[in-house]
């Protein structure tokens, strides 16, 4: 039996935008809320009721400036939560200096591999999850510097790798803003939408 693929996004407009896209005798898509807790309950509440090949966080993500251009696609080879950790006067600990846990999930190889071959102008690298979007300069060229292969941030892929567990998990966006101060004029949704749907064609001929 050919279990179908689960891709989870944050909203409608992402599901949507997905559907337009992808198979849908051969890949459901589901949005299950906008920020790790809800992206995490939703997808281990969508796995606990039927058996999924793999499971694709996908949605739309800001884009770190000479990395990731407005437009682009991203396959995020490691999903991390930039945000989890301490503050000190030294700077920023991750979750794993202070012993708690993880802060950095990797993608499956494999489906990382199949979806950079079948979209062959898509940029991997790393991608941020984070509860709350970047709106300054300051902030983007900080965290610019802790991830130097971060390519993208958005704010559920962590959690989605999180309730995968077992599952094999991958994370596609694309550009639709840099990140940095919130210039909302300067934002291609429209673009971002039409790149994901597009985007999402190749899903199950490279997961399935």
């Amino acid at each position: 039996m050919a279990y179908p693929l689960l891709v989870v996004t944050a909203v409608t407009a992402e599901a949507e935008a997905v559907r337009a896209g992808a198979d849908p005798r051969q890949v459901v898509v589901e949005a299950v809320g906008v920020g790790p807790a809800a992206a995490a309950a939703g997808t281990a509440r969508l796995l606990a009721v039927r058996r999924y090949r793999a499971v694709i966080s996908a949605g739309i993500a800001g884009g770190f400036q000479g990395r990731a251009p407005v437009g682009a696609t991203v396959v995020g080879a490691r999903s991390i939560a930039a945000d989890l950790g301490a503050e000190t006067p030294d700077g920023f600990l991750a979750v794993e200096e202070l012993g708690f846990g993880r802060s950095v999930l990797p993608a499956d190889a494999g489906l990382v591999k199949a979806l950079a071959a079948a979209l062959p102008a898509a940029i991997v690298g790393d991608v941020l999850t984070l509860a709350t979007v970047t709106g300054t300069a300051g902030t983007a060229e900080r965290l610019a510097a802790r991830f130097p292969e971060a390519v993208a941030e958005a704010m559920e892929g962590f959690g989605v790798a999180t309730a995968a567990g077992e599952v094999p998990f991958a994370e596609l966006r694309t550009i639709s803003n840099p990140i940095g101060p919130r210039d909302r004029a300067a934002w291609r949704l429209r673009e971002a939408f039409a790149a994901l749907s597009t985007a999402s064609a190749v899903l199950w001929t490279a997961c399935g």
